[in-house]
């Protein structure tokens, strides 16, 4: 199985506001961090924020921040958010009547174990310990610099 860039950046979305907690996050800011277009991003976010995990402010000192806690915002939130299909075989989808060891399969079976599994620990995994992972985060993303440049000199 593999991840949608659309559910990659979803998460370093996320990962960029929770390391930027304490002031509204730009998408121009998020784009140049990670080196994507911002169209990219906006296309993103629309279900993030439909999902409430994002909070959009508008205005001209708007920008983007966590709609909820990053504590509360699983990896497996995002992914069900994001992710617009979790077949791993041809038996998960609708069509599978062809088989005729649909209802019976033990491969189904097996990769639906499997699928679950993989679940349980996007669903143990927080956006907040993706940040906490690396405490030079800040520093990674451009956001300690953006802020010196932000500071009035004296």
């Amino acid at each position: 199985m593999r991840l949608t860039r659309q559910t990659n950046y979803a998460m370093r979305i996320l990962m960029y506001c929770a390391a930027n907690d304490d002031r509204l996050s730009r998408i121009p800011e998020i784009a140049a961090a990670y080196t994507v277009s911002e169209l990219f991003l906006f296309k993103i976010l629309q279900p993030l924020v439909e999902h409430g995990l994002i909070q959009t402010v508008r205005g001209r000192n708007g920008g983007v921040k966590l709609g909820r806690a990053a504590e509360s915002i699983s990896l497996f939130d995002v992914v069900r958010i994001t992710e617009e299909s979790f077949a791993m075989a041809e038996c998960f989808e609708n069509d599978a009547a062809e088989c005729p060891l649909v209802d019976s399969c033990a491969l189904n079976s097996a990769l639906r174990e499997a699928l679950n599994a993989f679940f349980a620990v996007l669903e143990r995994y927080t956006i907040a310990d993706l940040v906490a992972a690396r405490p030079n985060v800040r520093n990674l993303l451009g956001i300690d610099m953006l802020m010196q440049r932000q500071v009035p000199a004296a």
